[in-house]
C-alpha cells in the first residue's frame, strides 16, 4: 500500500488521470538533466497517488523500461490503462529555463508515438467518479468524457498551444467540465482580460462550475459560485526545476477531493491547500524525484506551516 494521507472520511474514490507520458531533457540555471521521467499524466499520478487510488491512462514507447513503470507501481498506481506502442520511441520534449525561472525555452519536442495517441478507457475505469484531463488536445479530452456513462467531477487543464490553435474546440470541452484549471496568461488569453479576477469570472461564465487561475509563485485564485478563495504559494527556497509543478498541482488537489469523496466549495478549498504544498516539491528537484520521494508526512507539515501562513489566529 502506497504512503498516503489520511481523509475524514471513509469513503474514498478513486481517480482517473489521462495525459501525456515523456521522458524531458531539462536545462536550469542548476545544470541539466537528460532522459528524466515527465508528461502530465506522470506528475499528476504521483501527486495524487499521496492521496487516493490513481487510474491512469497514457501511451509509452518502445523505449520505456520497466524500471519507470516500477517506479509508478511503487505508488500504487493502476496501470492497466497505460498502452504500450512499440512502433516508435515515447513522447520528448527539451527545455530551457532561464535565470528567474519565470521564461522558458522549447528547445526540441518529438511527438512520436504521442502522435498517434487515442485514449480508450479500459472497462473497468468506466465508473471513475473523478476524473483528470491532462493538457492534451481537446478533442481528445472530449473523447475521454464521451466514454463515461455517469456523471464525474471532471478537472481539466489546458497549455497557450490549444487557446491558439484549437479555441473552439477547448471552449467545447469547457462547458462540459466540473473544475477549470489555467494559468494567469493562459487565462488572459482565452477571455482578452489582463484583470485576473475579471478573467476568472468571465471564463465560469464559458461554462464551468469552478475555475481556479494559477498565478505561478504568486499562489493560485478560486472562482466558485459560493465565493472566491485565494492562497499563496508555498514558500520555496531551494528551486531546482519547475517543470511539472502545475500538473502536480492539479493530482493533489482533485486526489485531496476523490480522497473526501467532495467537491464543495468548503472542500476545493482545503484541496488548494494540499495542492500547494504537494506542488511545492516538485520544483525542488529535477523531474518527479522529489515529489515521487518527499512522502506523505512531508506534505502534511508543509500544509500545516502553510495554514499558519494565512490563518488569522
Amino acid at each position: 500500500m502506497a504512503d498516503r494521507i489520511a481523509s475524514d472520511t471513509s469513503d474514498s474514490a478513486p481517480l482517473l488521470v489521462v495525459g501525456s507520458v515523456a521522458f524531458d531533457n531539462v536545462i536550469t540555471p542548476f545544470g541539466e538533466k537528460e532522459h528524466i521521467l515527465g508528461g502530465a499524466a506522470s506528475y499528476c499520478s504521483f501527486a495524487a497517488s499521496y492521496y487516493t487510488q490513481v487510474r491512469m491512462v497514457g501511451v509509452i514507447g518502445n523505449d520505456f523500461g520497466e524500471e519507470h513503470l516500477n517506479r509508478l507501481r511503487s505508488r500504487d498506481i493502476d496501470l492497466e490503462g497505460v498502452q504500450r506502442d512499440e512502433s516508435g520511441p515515447t513522447f520528448f520534449w527539451k527545455g530551457k529555463y532561464h535565470e528567474n525561472f519565470n521564461r522558458r525555452d522549447t528547445l526540441d519536442i518529438q511527438l512520436n508515438v504521442f502522435e498517434n495517441f487515442r485514449p480508450d478507457l479500459p472497462e473497468s475505469y468506466k465508473d471513475s467518479e473523478f476524473v483528470l484531463l491532462g493538457n492534451i488536445h481537446p478533442a481528445l479530452q472530449m473523447h475521454v468524457l464521451d466514454q463515461l456513462p455517469g456523471n464525474p467531477f471532471v478537472l481539466a487543464d489546458t497549455i497557450d498551444l490549444w487557446i491558439e490553435v484549437e479555441r473552439d474546440a477547448l471552449l467545447a470541452l469547457i462547458k462540459k467540465v466540473s473544475l477549470f484549471v489555467i494559468n494567469d496568461t493562459e487565462a488572459e488569453e482565452l477571455t482578452g482580460e489582463s484583470n485576473v479576477i475579471l478573467a476568472g469570472k468571465k471564463l465560469r461564465e464559458m461554462g464551468p462550475e469552478s475555475v481556479i487561475v494559477k498565478k505561478g509563485e504568486h499562489g493560485a485564485i478560486l472562482f466558485h459560485e459560493d465565493g472566491m478563495f485565494a492562497i499563496p504559494a508555498f514558500p520555496v527556497t531551494d528551486l531546482r526545476d519547475p517543470t511539472g509543478a502545475g500538473d502536480s498541482f492539479a493530482g493533489a488537489l482533485i486526489g485531496r477531493l476523490a480522497s473526501r469523496n467532495r467537491y464543495d466549495f468548503s472542500a476545493i478549498k482545503e484541496a488548494m491547500i494540499y495542492a500547494t504544498c504537494t506542488a511545492s516539491l516538485t520544483v525542488e528537484a529535477f523531474g518527479c524525484d522529489r515529489l515521487e520521494s518527499a512522502g506523505s508526512a512531508t506534505i502534511k507539515e508543509r500544509a500545516k506551516s502553510l495554514l499558519g501562513l494565512i490563518s488569522p489566529n
